[in-house]
């Protein structure tokens, strides 16, 4: 199946990224996030469930908006594992029109290629056969689907992915300015790690990118999940798409205008982290659950468990938290009969 060549959006082996100084010199960062990796990415976490809160009130309004043409998107994009390259042109595209039309120029021969790894997973359906012969109408009618779900489920909140994104993004930006590409990727999350010459990934299996002298385009995402996506043909420049610390919604507002509930009082991300705690979680999963990294969950933990409110328990190599009966106590009491969380 050539599985080593997949691309994923999480995993258990790594990727090694192999950079030469002419790479470095070349390696760029991406203006912000690019709505056909988005609209892709995004319909991972709809078809998953998973990411947490961060993902949690868009999912439900996308679900209550998903149009007809979510059906043909998700028979090329399944819950999980690769997807065609051409759904993500390496041209950074800072438009989802501009983006639809690289897709529908992408040359036969690529069609062809994707498709067919796509159906080493999967049986593709006759629409998806179509559009691997470079059929007129199947390119139309992606084109229509690329549209009408990025217009349903992406667009209405794009304000807050740019938001979310923008934080990490000029913090990389700055390094970049101030302490070249080697500063830029020692500051990536930490599924990834820079230890020069070699950018290495968690991924699903193990893998090596030789750039080669081409650099590298690195892409901040909203709905990348975990750790970086990278396509399956590097036909141009390489693309890495990474993660981005996600900061927990805003907390409801009371009739007097002010913020109701735990947020109020404990600090917004610590609240996050409480509320949580659905069950015994390592500080990893908690990180996951609350989109932040693992680093600040350690120190609101840590804080919460000075509180009274966690109890903290070192298993092997890892950290398992739960909540204490004070803290099952001030949860419930800060959410109020039917209330929603903060």
């Amino acid at each position: 199946m050539g599985a080593e060549t997949r691309s994923y959006d999480e995993g258990d082996g790594v990727l090694r990224i192999h950079f030469t100084g002419a790479d470095l010199g070349r390696t760029k960062l991406a203006p912000g996030p690019l709505p056909a990796w988005e609209t892709v990415l995004s319909l991972h976490r709809l078809q998953r469930g998973d990411g947490g809160l961060p993902y949690a009130r868009w999912r439900r309004e996308a679900r209550a908006a998903l149009p007809r043409a979510f059906v043909a998107l998700a028979s090329l994009v399944p819950p999980q594992g690769y997807f065609p390259d051409f759904l993500t042109p390496a041209a950074p595209a800072a438009r989802l029109e501009e983006a639809v039309d690289l897709v529908l120029s992408s040359p036969r021969a690529a069609l062809r290629r994707d498709l067919t790894a796509l159906a080493q997973d999967r049986r593709p359906s006759r629409w998806a056969a179509a559009l691997g012969q470079g059929d007129t109408a199947a390119l139309k009618g992606l084109g229509a689907a690329m549209t009408a779900y990025h217009a349903a489920a992406v667009a209405p909140h794009w304000e807050a992915v740019r938001d979310q994104v923008g934080r990490g993004h000029a913090r990389l930006a700055r390094a970049l300015l101030s302490e070249g590409t080697e500063g830029m990727l020692g500051l990536l999350p930490p599924s990834m790690r820079w230890r020069r010459p070699v950018l290495e990934v968690d991924y699903p299996v193990s893998r090596d990118l030789r750039l080669d002298g081409r650099g590298l385009l690195l892409v901040p995402s909203f709905f990348c999940l975990g750790t970086g996506v990278t396509l399956l043909h590097h036909d141009a420049t390489p693309v890495l798409v990474h993660p981005v610390e996600h900061r927990p919604p805003d907390p409801p507002v009371g009739r007097d205008g002010h913020p109701r509930s735990l947020g109020a009082l404990l600090g917004h991300t610590r609240a996050a982290v409480l509320e949580a705690l659905v069950d015994t979680s390592s500080t990893g999963e908690l990180a996951r659950r609350v989109g932040v990294l693992p680093s600040s969950v350690s120190q609101h933990t840590a804080v919460l468990r000075d509180a009274g409110l966690v109890r903290s328990v070192r298993h092997g190599q890892s950290v398992r938290h739960s909540l204490t009966p004070l803290g099952s106590a001030l949860l419930r009491r800060g959410r109020g009969p039917g209330a929603p969380p903060w």
